[in-house]
């Protein structure tokens, strides 16, 4: 287990102007072992070079961008040594050259966020409190020494995944890089958001000129709804003082809120517009994805929207593929997407133009999961190929698909195991597919226990590898693992999302107990030693199936979903679900709450919670736990008070694993229950 958690992580990937030099942020074990820290890397072209670290701080490095003159920019609270008498630590704005020492260069008394480059601007988001900019320093630390920490809200929503929203604002600034002196003055671009920048996605054109970002905009009732929206630079970006709000603007339609040369690119009250967002090199279009407002009848539905930029006119393309990365051609003729198809994620080939305008080729014929898309001049694309089988590694995909692997920080791994893939029929007869990891050691004389891992989303595929829940971890203990795509899933085609929409519960049930059943037919399986377990929506399914039999020895629900009607007004994101449920009280939410079959509960569980989970919060699994205990279910409850949807500490992780094996030991196995050594 500690050699898992210390293994290192290749989490982005950036491809210089100049197609020469490939840049990675690397997440590693700090030398405590109680967190993880982040650097730069370079990643060789050359399969026979060495990757070669950028970076070293004890607070880490992020956001990796190339300026257009090839420098590298990052976002780091690593202290500035040119700076005294700092205040409180926050991120801020580095530049590294190719050759010498990094910089900061742009810091805001809230911290920056992220960064954007291209034709010789740089723009980043920065949290500021509203009101003016000048003073805003000042009235942060008289907050802080006043002891206030109080949000006063007018409009939905006030949390987002694991933090709170407010009281500041994104905002977004400009400055000219140029030679890049030692502070960048950022113009301030969006004065008066609101929440429009909350989860933002921007880019900048290639002339440097607007930025194109997405922008949200509330509507009655609570709701709200995504537009794509460009902001002209004008003048040059760094002339000038920031502006402090209060200049004339021009209203943002539906917006309510004002700035200077912002037009509304795409926005209609039945879809939302979203990241990734990509203007082509040649600036004439912008890529976004589009998804479809669901209703109580009619299922969200994902796609690639491209807008003519001279035209205004917006159009669908790719079909029924839900991108997950976008990137143009520097032809400006094609876009390259990853979005997941059959239990994979491939990249897909779309043309803009010609008389194949818009139907996607497919170019990796291979089982990798496919994210950060950097296409080169010669056709290539430089990718992070992972797998269910595969940690993330850089990649270069050549125009006919062959997969050449460069030097990665992270070792290659040698898995205590097999992956085979398998699929069922369910009673519709539609094909349920999934992945199913054998251990290493299991045959027909020696069978493996099984596992039933439902996947969360519930729009969602298990196509790549898991830092989080990683199937290889049970392999090593002798378990096979399912790995289904039951309805719901992505990648096989809207049909698959509609067959479950507003049905979770019994078609979800159904489909994973047919792909189980086929399972269990395998003589390298121990048909009665067999749990299921679930996160999120799988942590829903989880509870679903322990309401609706009782043929799993345990049952481990994660982050879970117990009582619908009480979540549906308690989540980060409750305009998302009651799309699907309709309002408090429809009848949807009793057919389809597990909480309703607390009744036939027969099987032990153990219910993993973190009380920082603004998505599914903790009210679910508090609920989950006492009506267990009230009810006499065999139970335990695994609490972690500064964790989120997921259990991300290195100990933390430790101590998760570590649980549930020695729970599924206690009743797969019938051996003695012993307390996690992490926990003690």
């Amino acid at each position: 287990m500690s050699e898992y958690i210390a293994l290192p992580r290749v989490l982005s990937l950036r491809l210089s102007p100049d197609g020469t030099r490939l840049v990675s942020v690397v997440q590693s074990l700090n030398p405590d072992r109680k967190s993880y820290g982040t650097a730069l890397w370079e990643i060789p072209l050359d399969p026979e070079g060495r990757p070669q670290r950028l970076t070293r701080s004890a607070k880490g490095e992020a956001g990796a961008e190339f300026t257009s003159d090839g420098e590298v920019l990052f976002v780091s609270r690593r202290p500035d040594e040119t700076v005294k008498d700092e205040a409180e630590e926050v991120p801020a704005l580095w530049l590294l050259p190719e050759r010498g020492e990094p910089r900061r260069i742009a810091e805001r008394p809230g911290g920056v966020s992220g960064v954007r480059a291209a034709g010789g601007t740089i723009v980043y988001a920065a949290d500021v409190l509203p009101g003016d900019a000048a003073t805003e320093g000042e009235r942060r630390k008289a907050r802080k020494e006043a002891g206030v920490s109080a949000i006063l809200h007018e409009a939905y929503p006030i949390r987002y995944w694991d933090h709170d929203l407010g009281p500041a604002q994104t905002r977004l600034f400009a400055a000219v890089a140029g030679a890049v002196p030692d502070r960048l003055d950022g113009r301030d671009l969006t004065p008066q958001p609101g929440r429009a920048l909350d989860q933002a996605s921007f880019t900048v054109t290639p002339d440097g000129a607007t930025v194109i970002t997405t922008w949200n905009v509330p509507l009655p009732g609570g709701t709200l709804r995504s537009e794509l929206v460009a902001v002209d630079l004008g003048p040059a970006a760094g002339e000038g003082a920031a502006a402090s709000g209060d200049g004339e603007g021009t209203e943002l339609a539906g917006t309510g809120q004002t700035g200077p040369g912002h037009r509304v690119l795409a926005t209609s009250e039945s879809h939302d517009f979203g990241g990734p967002v990509a203007v082509s090199p040649d600036g004439r279009f912008v890529a976004c994805t589009r998804e479809r407002h669901a209703s109580e009848e009619l299922s969200s539905a994902y796609g690639l929207w491209v807008i003519d930029l001279e035209t205004g006119e917006g159009r669908a393309l790719g079909g029924e593929l839900f991108p997950m990365d976008i990137a143009w051609a520097p032809t400006s003729d094609v876009i390259f997407i990853a979005a997941d198809h059959q239990g994979r994620r491939p990249i897909f080939r779309v043309p803009v133009t010609g008389a194949e305008d818009g139907e996607p080729v497919r170019i990796t014929p291979d089982d990798g999961a496919y994210l950060e898309l950097c296409p080169a001049a010669d056709g290539s694309v430089y990718a992070l190929r992972s797998a269910v089988d595969a940690a993330p590694t850089p990649v270069r995909v050549a125009p006919d698909g062959a997969v050449t692997a460069l030097p990665s920080p992270v070792p290659a791994l040698d898995l205590p195991g097999t992956l085979t893939e398998v699929s069922a029929v369910a009673d519709d007869g539609t094909e349920v597919r999934g992945w199913l990891v054998l251990p290493a050691g299991a045959s027909a004389e020696n069978p493996a226990p099984f596992l039933l891992w439902i996947h969360g989303g519930p729009v969602s595929s298990w196509n790549d590898w898991s830092w989080r829940w990683n199937p290889w971890i049970m392999a090593a203990h002798g378990y096979a693992v399912l790995l289904p795509d039951p309805c719901l899933s992505t990648g096989y085609g809207q049909a698959m999302i509609d067959r479950g929409w507003a049905k979770w519960g019994p078609v979800t049930h159904a489909d994973l107990m047919a792909i189980t059943d086929e399972c269990l037919k395998l003589p390298e399986i121990d048909d009665q030693r067999i749990a299921a377990m679930g996160g999120s929506f799988g942590g829903y399914m989880a509870n679903w199936v322990a309401g609706h039999t009782d043929r799993f020895r345990a049952i481990v629900t994660h982050a879970s979903l117990w009582n619908l009607e009480q979540f549906s007004g308690t989540t980060d994101a409750s305009m998302y679900w009651e799309r699907e449920f309709g309002r408090p009280g429809n009848e949807r939410y009793a057919r389809l709450s597990p909480h309703n079959s607390l009744a036939e509960i027969r099987t032990p569980m153990l219910v993993i919670h973190g009380d920082k989970d603004y998505r599914v919060p903790i009210g679910e699994g508090l609920r989950l736990w006492w009506d267990l205990q009230r009810s006499g279910v065999e139970s335990k409850f695994l609490y972690f008070p500064d964790e989120n949807h997921w259990v991300l500490k290195p100990g933390n992780a430790v101590a998760w694993y570590q649980t549930v094996l020695a729970f599924l030991s206690q009743h797969v196995h019938e051996e003695e229950w012993t307390h996690p050594a992490a926990l003690a």
